[in-house]
Order: C-alpha cells, then structure tokens, then sequence
C-alpha cells in the first residue's frame, strides 16, 4: 500500500504570486485549466495501489478548498484529507509533525511533492527504480538537469553514476557543484521519520541551551533539504532518479503561464478531449487551447498557442488571446488584445485596448535552462514580465497596458506600461 503527500504551503509563501494569490489560495489557481493542485493528485490516484493523499499547509480551512477537496475526492475516487499545521513548519518538520496520519494503516512507502512544480510526475517509474537500487529502505529523490548558471538556484546534487546514489548535497550553493537538480518530488519509506526525528532531537537539546522562547516551533521547523538531505547524502540510503520529461517551478505568476504552456502540450496523450479544436462556427484555434465549456466566445476571435479560459469568460469579435491564461467571468470585449498576460477573476478589457507583457521564458536554445525566478523589482524599476490584472479591473476601450500589475478593483482611465497599480 502507498500514500502521498502533497505540501501546499500557506499564505505567506505566495507573495511572488500576488495580485492572484489574495483571490484563491496558489495551489487552486487554475493552470492549464484546472487547479495547480489536480495535476499532482492526478499523477498520484494513477499509482497502482495508492490509498490515501494527503495535503499538509498552514491555510486556514476555507470554503475554496473544501469544495475543492470534496470534488476531487469524487472524481479520483480516493480518499484526500487536508492536514493544517500550526505554523510553517517547513518541508521536513510537516510531515513529521503528522507522522501518525501518514504511516496510519502500514504504507510501504510514501511519496512527497512540492505544490509548486509542474511536471510530468513520473511516479511509477521513481517506485521502479527504488526497488532496483539500493536497499528496501532507500528513499529516492526526483532529479533533472540544469545549466551550470542556473543550477545555483535549486537543490544541486552529485551522484555515483553507476548506482545513482546521492553522494553530496547542497541547497542552492554560492558556487557550481553539479548540474542534477532537485525536482521537490520525493519518495520514502516511513524510516525517513528516524533521520527527521534525529534532527528534531538535536534542534529540542540546542533550544534547552538559549531561551526559550517559541522553542518547541523552532524545534519542529526542519527542512528536508539542508537538515535531511545533506546529512543522507553517501550514507548509501539516498538516490536520484533522473527524469527527461518536463519540470519547471510555478513560483510566480509568471511561471503560471511557462507551467500551463507545459501541461497543455501533454494534453495531447493525456487529455486530448481538454484541448479545442478548429470547428465550423467556432473560434480560429492556433496551437494549444483550453476552453471550459460554459466560455461564450465570438467565432471571428483567434486564441493561441498556450491559451486557457475560464468558466464563464466572454470574448467578443475579432478579439487576439496568445500565451495567457483569462480567469474566470472575464470579458474581453471586440477587437481587444491581450498577449503574456493573466487577466484576473470578472475583469473587463475594453474594445480595442491591448493588455501585453513580457515573456519570462527559460531560453528556447537551451535544452536544460529552466525559468528564471525573477524578483518584482531590478536596479530600481520593476522587472518586465507578464502583465498580470486582478479581479475586478477594468480596461476601457482604446488603452494600452504593457508590462504592468494591476491590484483588484481598480478602474483605469489611462495606458500604463512598467507599472504596478495600487
């Protein structure tokens, strides 16, 4: 028997992904047409022998969420239960802190993924490799490759080529120590709790020694990169398995758009019934497309590559929609433009207007780059990106808005371009 675990954050781990994240909880935004979060409980209700998916996070239960769960619950016909930890306790203090909950019931072995990766999840092939290498025991880490710039930002890991096996770790060194990369998607056996529980021995004995102050939060907070990992690595209980297939971060909404780029095009083995198609009295569709069904869009429109839209979303004559994602209830009225951009929950872009951003794609002409997490603002002036609408913002007619974020509830009366709209 098997279980997973998703890890889903809270609140505060989604301020790179504001205006969008103050709407819905950045685990339930829609990519590539259906919550960031179905994708990873999809990958696991397709392992033979699955029982059980746990999400850990600190959000507060709310309503979103719940529907959520109920829904997905009905349709993976699998049992998912929402654990809420009392803090942020990070990636290795969660689970330990709901180890009861997770090896409830015998698992053999249970698997652990970031909320915030989009991938091709390759899970069966990660329970293959574990029973071929090492020991019964061995916990196997999912890894891809990186250029050398870029790999100083992940989890970089150094490996026996003949057996896969973990030999040094280190979390986004100051200088290139490998290009294998750590995926954030794990799979262990329930001993991985001693080596955690060793930490958090070894953190509870270190408060004892200064004041006590929150000590037994402190003492939970483990990360299973630096505190887990590096302490495994040449231990012989730890190995990485390798994946070809796609990866990417979602850690802005910048990346929203990269990862639902990703998804849409594995659709075409997946999914092919969620991608549309060219119809007589339809919209002009050019590469990739999600529409939800309850969209009412004009047959002179002309959508893609990599466009999703939402439920209820209104998109009138002769209007362009290329690299975008358009939530749910927007109206993009006639001959309205919008290009790298996310337009928000009910929000409206007037006739003729235009809505554009930058692309923050990983370089085409590199095999291994990946998505570069950029920060809001450079040497002073906002970073150019995609431009991002909140809910509830309108766009008059004839107004161009380029490379800017635009807060909720905001009516403009102007063009703006690198531009955040308070």
């Amino acid at each position: 028997m098997l279980k997973a675990v998703i890890l889903i954050g809270g609140p505060q781990k989604g301020t790179r992904f504001r205006p969008l994240s103050f709407e819905v909880p950045k685990p339930l935004f829609p990519v590539a047409g259906v919550p960031m979060l179905q994708h990873h409980i999809e990958a696991c209700a397709k392992v033979p022998n699955m029982k059980e998916i746990l999400l850990i996070g600190f959000y507060q239960p709310n309503e979103e969420l719940t529907r959520f769960l109920v829904n997905a619950q009905q349709e993976f016909k699998i049992s998912i239960r929402y654990l809420q930890e009392y803090a942020a306790l990070g990636t290795g203090g969660g689970i330990y802190h709901f180890r009861d909950q997770i090896v409830s019931g015998s698992p053999e072995a249970f698997f652990v993924l970031n909320a915030d990766v989009c991938s091709a999840f390759p899970l069966t092939e990660m329970l293959s490799f574990q029973k071929e290498h090492g020991e019964p025991n061995s916990f196997v880490i999912l890894g891809t490759t990186a250029n050398r710039k870029q790999s100083m930002n992940y989890g970089c890991i150094v490996e026996n080529e003949e057996t896969n096996e973990v030999l040094h770790y280190v979390e986004k060194p100051s200088t290139f120590v490998s290009d294998i990369i750590n995926c954030g998607i794990y799979l262990f056996t329930p001993e991985i709790f001693q080596h955690i529980g060793s930490v958090f021995q070894k953190n509870q004995q270190d408060m004892l020694l200064e004041e006590p102050t929150n000590g037994w939060h402190r003492a939970e907070a483990i990360r299973l990169e630096q505190d887990i990992f590096t302490a495994l690595a040449g231990q012989g209980k730890l190995y990485v398995y390798k994946t070809l297939s796609f990866w990417s971060q979602i850690k802005s909404a910048g990346s929203a758009i990269y990862a639902s780029r990703l998804y849409l095009n594995q659709y075409h083995t997946t999914h092919p019934e969620r991608l549309a198609s060219n119809k007589e009295g339809g919209p002009k569709i050019s590469g990739n497309v999600y529409i939800h069904p309850t969209a009412n869009i004009d047959p002179t429109a002309m959508l893609g590559p990599n466009v999703s839209i939402g439920t209820g979303v209104s998109i009138g004559a002769g209007v362009r929609v290329r690299e975008s994602i358009i939530l749910h209830g927007a109206n993009l009225q006639d001959h309205s433009c919008v290009l790298n951009s996310i337009v928000g929950w009910d929000s409206t872009i007037g006739k003729w207007a235009r809505v554009e951003g930058t692309p923050s794609d990983p370089n085409p002409n590199d095999p291994f780059a990946k998505i570069d997490s950029e920060t809001l603002f450079r040497d002073g002036k906002l970073t150019p990106s995609i431009t991002i609408l909140g809910c509830n913002v309108t766009i008059p007619s004839e107004v161009i808005i380029l490379n800017s974020i635009v807060l909720p509830h905001k009516d403009l009366n102007r063009s703006f371009k690198n531009q955040i709209i308070l």
